[in-house]
């Protein structure tokens, strides 16, 4: 009868366990040579970033949390609110892994994400070669005006702001390319919320219908409307 009892409740348990994570979007990971701390999924809402999950971890360094999710949008792994421990993610239906360490939680995060993050991983790749020509110029900038070469330094101006159309037109084919995800509208109004309105116009008519639909590509619509009716 005993045996009977332990086994009921390690059942009872084991289903406990389980049935915590009930959302369609599981987060799960682990974060080195953390001793106790708890951990954040956030998103989003109304301009508020509100928490959809926590998990406090004391002596463990492994993590579940979940989120029944409507359309891919961005999240935020936090430890204890920090505002320097955020890891951004785009999140989606289905199981993401995110491993990182303590002392590197940021910079040293792995993020095995699904399609819109996979992208968003190779478009912040070609961002960081936009970023580092763009410090290359800020350097030059700065060197040439302390020797007052004003023709050199109108022409580094020049190149920066061509920099700027550039990083602005791959933003945008990059958009139109995989207008079938809803990465392309996200980085519409994160990317190009300064750009000409022709470029946000483009974006926003290749989108797919599933993708209009969603969070981002509704965003995106009012964002446009919002533009065309102070013009």
């Amino acid at each position: 009868m005993k045996k009977n009892i332990v086994i009921v409740l390690i059942g009872l348990i084991v289903f406990s366990c389980t049935s915590e994570n009930k959302g369609s979007m599981l987060v799960t990971g682990e974060i080195k040579n953390l001793k106790k701390g708890t951990l954040y999924l956030q998103k989003i809402k109304d301009t508020l970033l509100v928490t959809v999950d926590s998990i406090f971890l004391d002596g463990v360094s492994t993590f579940n949390l979940s989120d029944d999710i409507e359309s891919p949008e961005l999240y935020f792994l936090s430890l204890d609110k920090s505002p320097t421990k955020q890891i951004s993610f785009f999140g989606e239906k289905g199981t993401i892994t995110i491993n990182t360490k303590l002392d590197k939680f940021v910079y040293g995060a792995t993020v095995k994400g699904l399609s819109n993050q996979l992208l968003l991983d190779e478009y912040n790749e070609m961002m960081s070669q936009f970023n580092n020509k763009n410090l290359d110029l800020i350097k030059a900038e700065f060197e040439t005006n302390k020797v007052g070469d004003s023709v050199r330094y109108d022409s580094i101006g020049k190149a920066r702001k061509n920099l700027l159309k550039s990083r602005y037109l791959y933003t945008t084919n990059f958009a139109v390319n995989h207008a079938d995800k809803e990465v392309a509208p996200y980085l519409a109004l994160s990317e190009l919320p300064n750009a000409n309105i022709t470029l946000l116009d483009t974006i926003k008519n290749s989108l797919s219908t599933e993708v209009k639909a969603s969070k981002y590509g509704k965003k995106l619509n009012d964002f446009i409307a919002e533009i065309k009716a102070k013009e």
